[in-house]
């Protein structure tokens, strides 16, 4: 299918951000966007690029009332000699089409998806920020778009990408968060939703996650919906735990995201000889550690804030310090590898990197 495009004049376009340096974060987006739709018979059909704005649904469009709806976020960055760069993003849309499948939504031929992706970044390549520690994030999303009442699968759906410039993702930046371990509420059981990327499982963090802000904490760190005391994942990334020496994480059971960069952190962390479990770990385990001084670092990883030192832990009460409420050397040492990597400024042995342009 031939990528058709409808770009906006130059004298139409918006003006770029003056001070790369206070971009924020998903405030800010771009001139155009990608739209593909799919019909029940006739497949995915007319990919275009075409200005930014306003989505048109009827009203009884079924991605309202039955949240069938999956989206990706990955970043686009400049990087050694002036190049454009992405990470995985094949992985992103292998992911979002596991998502589909859990959300009964018509998988995208990877292939293709992955070439409109790239053309469309390359449309949009002035909005790539150069300041150091900025990118372009970047969002695909399903929608489905079947006017009808009553549960149903849609025989008709939107995909789309909009892209935009972005700073840090939390307001920290590169510097340790405070996560509250939350005890009632839940964010996903074995059996739902919680492995695919769907906005109903972010919905569901919400009352819980505007609690321990006003608490003063950066996020919230989820446990087993049953036994409330396994680890699962913080609210916006998996997490880690380096416990002597050991690396756990984890495993995916079905609960939580299967991370692009969680898989990227085991894969460097095992090319460095280090141990790394994707196992059972309990809140009690981690506590325990932390009163003994075997619990050397903390970090969440995800592609927004990419590796993320956790200083602080508040769990029934109590506030426990990880590596003094600093960063640790793995923390730092994973943080600098990745982005070194995505910038193409280090070797990578595992070729994660697409030049785009």
């Amino acid at each position: 299918m031939q990528l058709s495009k409808n770009l906006l004049p130059p004298d139409q376009m918006k003006p770029k951000p003056a001070d790369e340096n206070n971009l924020g974060f998903g405030r800010i987006f771009s001139d155009h966007m990608f739209r593909w739709d799919y019909q029940s018979g006739q497949g995915w059909h007319n990919p275009r690029v075409v200005p930014y704005g306003p989505l048109t649904l009827d009203p009884a469009a079924l991605v309202l009332h039955y949240n069938q709806e999956v989206f990706e976020g990955l970043k686009a960055y400049r990087g050694a000699q002036g190049g454009i760069y992405m990470f995985r993003p094949r992985a992103n849309l292998e992911r979002l089409n596991r998502s589909s499948r859990r959300m009964c939504i018509p998988e995208v031929p990877v292939d293709q998806a992955l070439e409109y992706l790239l053309e469309f970044i390359r449309v949009e390549k002035d909005w790539i920020p150069r300041a150091a520690g900025t990118s372009l994030y970047v969002r695909p999303t399903i929608i489905a778009t079947e006017a009808a009442l009553g549960v149903k699968v849609s025989g008709e759906y939107l995909y789309f990408i909009i892209v935009g410039p972005v700073g840090a993702y939390y307001p920290e930046g590169f510097n340790p968060v405070k996560i509250y371990v939350e005890e009632n509420y839940v964010r996903a059981a074995k059996g739902g939703t919680g492995e695919a990327k769907t906005s109903g499982n972010y919905a569901a963090s919400l009352l819980a996650a505007e609690q321990a802000h006003a608490k003063g904490y950066t996020q919230v760190l989820w446990l087993d919906a049953c036994d409330k005391e396994t680890i699962e994942e913080v609210g916006t990334s998996n997490i880690f735990f380096v416990i002597g020496d050991e690396v756990i994480t984890a495993p995916l059971g079905g609960t939580i995201l299967p991370g692009v960069t969680r898989d990227s952190v085991i894969q460097l962390c095992r090319h460095w000889g280090l141990t790394v479990n994707e196992r059972r770990l309990t809140i009690g385990e981690v506590i325990a550690a932390s009163k003994s001084g075997a619990l050397k670092e903390s970090f969440g990883t995800g592609t927004a804030a990419v590796v993320s030192p956790v200083g602080t832990i508040a769990y029934q009460g109590q506030e426990y310090q990880v590596a003094q409420g600093g960063t640790g050397e793995l923390t730092k040492r994973l943080y600098d590898e990745i982005i070194g990597i995505q910038l193409g400024t280090r070797p990578d042995p595992f070729g994660w990197v697409v030049k785009v342009a």
